[in-house]
């Protein structure tokens, strides 16, 4: 007589292959939330073109990567007035930016890194030396932003 191994039992069989399906939709989600290229590796000049609109009359831009926490601030000397800043990151997490006016603070904006663009109005009570500090804890990460007079 031949003895045939046992079948599994239809619930061990449901939870299986229950089982299975989820590891795949995990697999699945992880791999949709993970960036595609690496910011290490991305030509910062190509990324900007897309990034940000083409501008007239720029005052302080700037665009790199933070592939740490360490801030990266420029500045440069403008006329009081009304300014729009337009701000765009990639690479997951959130980009911060001070601006601040010879030394004092005068706000804080922020980007979310999912290749968006979002804008700030800020406004330059004198002329003056106009700092843009960028940084994130979310690193590695690409970023780019321009001030422009606010038209």
């Amino acid at each position: 007589m031949l003895f045939a191994p046992p079948l599994p039992s239809r619930p061990r069989l449901a939870r299986s292959v229950l089982a299975a399906a989820a590891g795949v939709a995990v697999a699945l989600g992880a791999s949709a939330c993970s960036p595609t290229g690496s910011i290490e590796s991305t030509d910062v000049a190509s990324w900007k073109a897309t990034a940000l609109p083409s501008a007239s009359g720029i005052v302080l831009a700037d665009a790199g990567k933070i592939l740490n926490r360490d801030p990266i601030a420029k500045d440069a000397n403008v006329p009081a007035g009304s300014y729009t800043l337009t701000m765009s990151c990639d690479g997951g997490g959130k980009e911060f930016f001070e601006i601040s006016l010879d030394g004092k603070r005068l706000m804080e904006a922020g980007a979310a890194c999912n290749g968006s663009r979002e804008t700030a109005r800020v406004t330059v009570p004198a002329a003056g030396r106009l700092t843009i500090s960028a940084s994130s804890v979310d690193g590695p990460l690409i970023f780019a932003y321009q001030v422009v007079p606010a038209g």
